[in-house]
């Protein structure tokens, strides 16, 4: 089966090269797509944080990841499969983010915390409900506490 999407924004600003930390404070712009409606944002200032779903569009074909790696290469981390894990060279090259909004200017989401490069085409954007967050004690592996600490 073969989808079809098109972007509903591109990000412009941010960071113009993928470095795997330190992306707390970037701030970026999501310029909404010709073909929607400024309404299409309409009541997304509402909400603090949004969900922004994205194609890691610079990731070739040769460096797409399908079995198991360490994580960044780390030999201190165990091997495992992609799916265990968030790295941009995914099979369908998909990324997704929860990050602050700023702001809602016209056709355009200001945001913070997205890590996402300058020309990344976005999928979706959706607002976070607090009733679609985790229910219960999130259980993560110790390696995976520990790629984050500089990460934001």
């Amino acid at each position: 089966m073969t989808f079809t999407l098109t972007p509903v924004a591109t990000v412009r600003g941010g960071r113009a090269e993928a470095v795997d930390d330190d992306w707390g404070g970037s701030r970026a712009r999501l310029v909404l797509a010709d073909h929607l409606p400024e309404d299409s944002l309409a009541g997304l200032a509402d909400f603090s944080h949004a969900e922004i779903i994205f194609v890691f569009d610079q990731v070739t074909d040769d460096r797409i990841v399908s079995g198991a790696r360490r994580p960044r290469g780390n030999p201190d981390w165990p091997l495992v499969g992609i799916f265990a894990q968030r790295g941009k060279n995914r099979p369908n090259r998909l990324g997704v983010t929860v990050c602050s909004i700023v702001a809602v200017e016209g056709r355009e989401v200001i945001v913070e915390g997205l890590d996402a490069i300058d020309g990344t085409p976005v999928l979706d954007i959706k607002p976070v409900l607090s009733g679609f967050l985790p229910r219960g004690e999130v259980r993560e592996p110790d390696w995976a506490r520990e790629i984050m600490e500089a990460y934001w």
